[in-house]
């Protein structure tokens, strides 16, 4: 069966593999399926593999792909059945295979009311419905979006939903900005343009309530989220960090007595399928967000445009061999 293999910085290529030789997302004993997927998606967190530089982030055959729909091949579980269509989610972005071995817990039926390509969103959606849990009531607050990728406007839209009443979309692709506003923002801003935290001190009357960096990465703005916040607000550190990250100003957010919270590792039996129910009956419009789709042969040409952000690309789908 054919695995990804991350062979070099930007450089990909399919190999050939035994099943026994892919990386098994279940603990031993664990009721698992085998999984081969139909439709995967790129995340940004898949460029750290693909850029093939950061020493946390070391690629292995397998790596990356997570964002995935597909069929159950075979389940030692009584809660899937052979042919049942599933979204599931490797252990450390391991499924760039043909198919895996992977525990049940970490997979939930598809909806069939959206089409599929939609329902493939609950799983960064579920991401964020994850990390609102974390945040103060969203109704009436002010918040600013750091990022407005696939991530940043899955935030941008959950936001709305929940009744904020002010939402900042910050993003230097102007593509990128044209869809926040149709995914809620009540403002957008280009970071490179000005003073951003006085525009947005000027928008919310001192400064955001919550302020959320979606971009992370070695590009992350979490300087810029500790001078947005208003006294006493709350940060939400959402993009994937490297290992450490220097020059960050935390005197000055120790002093403005502000709150920084992380988020990661969902929960499959509410996050995700709270997300797959809101995108299935309506209440969050992802259409927006899936701007390109790629047979498999194609990968290296999708991530190098998912990656240099081109032609308005923000989610890039990936349809599988069968």
């Amino acid at each position: 069966m054919f695995a990804g293999d991350f062979f070099a910085p930007h450089q990909i290529r399919l190999v050939d593999i035994p099943l026994e030789e892919a990386r098994v997302s279940a603990e031993p004993g664990e009721p698992r399926i085998l999984f081969q997927p139909e439709l995967a998606c790129l995340c940004g967190s898949d460029l750290l593999f693909y850029e093939g530089d950061y020493p946390e982030y070391r690629p292995h055959v397998g790596q990356s792909l997570h964002e995935m729909v597909g069929r159950v091949l075979k389940s030692e579980s009584d809660r899937f059945q052979p042919g049942e269509r599933v979204l599931a989610v490797p252990y450390e972005h391991f499924g760039f295979y043909e198919r895996y071995w992977v525990a049940a817990s970490r997979a939930i039926p598809v909806d069939p009311r959206p089409p599929l390509a939609q329902a493939l969103m609950a799983q960064p959606l579920g991401t964020v419905i994850y990390a609102l849990k974390k945040l103060p009531d969203i109704l009436d607050r002010d918040v600013a979006v750091m990022g407005q990728g696939p991530m940043g406007l899955l935030w941008t839209a959950s936001l709305r939903n929940l009744g904020a009443r002010n939402i900042i979309g910050v993003d230097p692709v102007a593509e990128r900005r044209e869809v926040s506003r149709q995914m809620g923002a009540t403002e957008v801003l280009d970071p490179g343009e000005g003073n951003l935290a006085e525009a947005i001190a000027e928008l919310t009357e001192g400064g955001a309530d919550i302020v959320i960096e979606a971009v992370g990465h070695r590009e992350q703005v979490l300087p810029q989220c500790i001078d947005a916040c208003r006294p006493g607000g709350t940060i939400l550190f959402f993009g994937v960090p490297t290992e450490t990250i220097d020059g960050v100003p935390m005197r000055r957010a120790f002093l403005k007595n502000l709150r920084i919270v992380t988020s990661v590792n969902p929960d499959f039996r509410r996050d995700f399928p709270l997300a797959m129910q809101w995108i299935a009956e309506k209440r969050l419009d992802v259409a927006p967000l899936l701007t390109h789709r790629y047979d498999l042969a194609e990968i290296g040409s999708a991530f190098e445009l998912f990656h240099a952000k081109r032609d308005g690309a923000i989610k890039v789908l990936i349809d599988m061999p069968q």
